[in-house]
């Protein structure tokens, strides 16, 4: 009598790039075991054993050997992640209850507070907190959360935002391009008692009280092409300062070369003094940013660069610790620059701030537009009828 022959195994190949991949989602603790177990299978295949084999070496069914086998084969290492959705066991709360949570989230406030908690949303509900959590999860809801934001009302904000984009999009040429800011009010902050050092299982250590030293003012100005910064402290912020890092940046670069100067409104950068001096040096130029609106000038990004990773931190006894500090910052980011690659296009920026704006002036009608200069009301002596 005839017996049938056995079907051949699916024939399984590796190259080098899918067997890393494979042995790191076996080794990853995040991985669930299912997959695990799948990857096994398959570098057991490219290995040559055969299913009955490694059926035995990993307890499972022959036919869940040749699943994985042929999976494999036909979709490649995403295959393995399949995952059916198991029976487990049926929610209590059907999806009106879920209706019911979303929007009170998002349209009601708790009585005596700003917003919800998940104890006080799952009170008021009738469910638990994990409920709760599980829904705003699913939902992408952080009511303990919220971002800061300021529209410019400035009249020439488009003007002012064509300037500096093109200046970053587009630089001239023989021309460098800097981004010019004060970081004023840097405390010398140091701690009532020593921190405890970082070590395994236990993170560092500080006080939360601390001791004030003073305070200094770091003018900075980044280049936007190189990411190169030219940094000076000074202990106050008026125009005579601001003068002194012009001089500064004046020796600096190269004579021949024009530089450009992005910056904010502050009332130094437009003293009368300064405009003098600008009239004397043709090769600076200032670009301004339209108010309310920093986040323009890219040397912003680099001041939480420095104060995440050099002052936060820090323990200064003296002005002139937090000074000595802030210039090792300095040198340490010159030696390896890094800059910051503008993106946004100017037509995104302005379809983003309309489209907020026109939120706002559903809410508040007026709250976005161009502030203009009261006229002032004429005095009426006592004498005039």
């Amino acid at each position: 009598m005839l017996q049938a022959m056995p079907k051949a195994a699916t024939p399984v190949i590796l190259n080098d790039t899918a067997r890393q991949q494979l042995e790191q989602w076996v080794a990853a603790h995040a991985t669930p075991q299912q997959v695990a177990l799948r990857c096994r299978i398959v570098l057991a295949a490219a290995g040559g054993a055969n299913n009955v084999a490694i059926a035995k070496e990993r307890d499972v069914d022959v036919k869940t050997v040749a699943l994985w086998r042929k999976r494999f084969a036909q979709v490649g290492a995403q295959g393995l992640w399949e995952i059916a959705p198991g029976r487990g066991r049926k929610p209590i709360h059907g999806p009106e209850k879920v209706k019911a949570i979303v929007q009170a989230t998002l349209q009601t406030k708790p009585a005596g507070a700003t917003h919800w908690s998940c104890r006080t949303m799952a009170a008021t509900q009738g469910v638990g907190k994990d409920l709760v959590n599980s829904i705003w999860r699913t939902h992408n809801i952080k009511p303990h959360r919220t971002k800061t934001f300021k529209l410019s009302r400035d009249p020439h904000f488009l003007d002012k935002l064509t300037d500096v984009v093109g200046l970053y999009m587009n630089p001239p040429e023989k021309a460098i391009v800097l981004c010019v800011d004060e970081k004023t009010q840097i405390q010398a902050l140091d701690r009532t008692q020593p921190g405890l050092p970082l070590k395994k299982g236990r993170l560092g250590t500080m006080t939360h009280d601390y001791k004030r030293n003073g305070t200094t003012c770091l003018f900075a100005a980044l280049d936007v092409m190189q990411g190169k910064v030219v940094g000076q402290c000074h202990g106050r912020h008026r125009h005579q300062e601001f003068l002194k890092f012009l001089r500064r940046l004046d020796a600096e670069f190269p004579a021949p070369l024009k530089l450009h100067l992005v910056m904010d409104n502050y009332g130094t950068h437009g003293h009368p003094k300064v405009k003098a001096w600008l009239k004397r040096h043709r090769r600076f130029t200032f670009h301004f940013v339209p108010t309310s609106a920093s986040w323009l000038n890219m040397v912003e990004r680099w001041f939480g660069h420095i104060t995440d990773k050099a002052v936060r931190r820090g323990a200064f006894a003296s002005v002139a610790d937090l000074e000595r500090a802030i210039e090792e910052f300095l040198q340490a980011w010159n030696k390896n620059p890094k800059p910051f690659v503008w993106t946004a296009s100017i037509e995104s920026i302005m379809e983003k701030l309309q489209r907020a704006g026109r939120t706002l002036e559903d809410i508040k009608p007026g709250c976005t537009k161009p502030r203009g200069r009261k006229p002032k009301e004429p005095v009426i002596s006592a004498t005039q009828h």
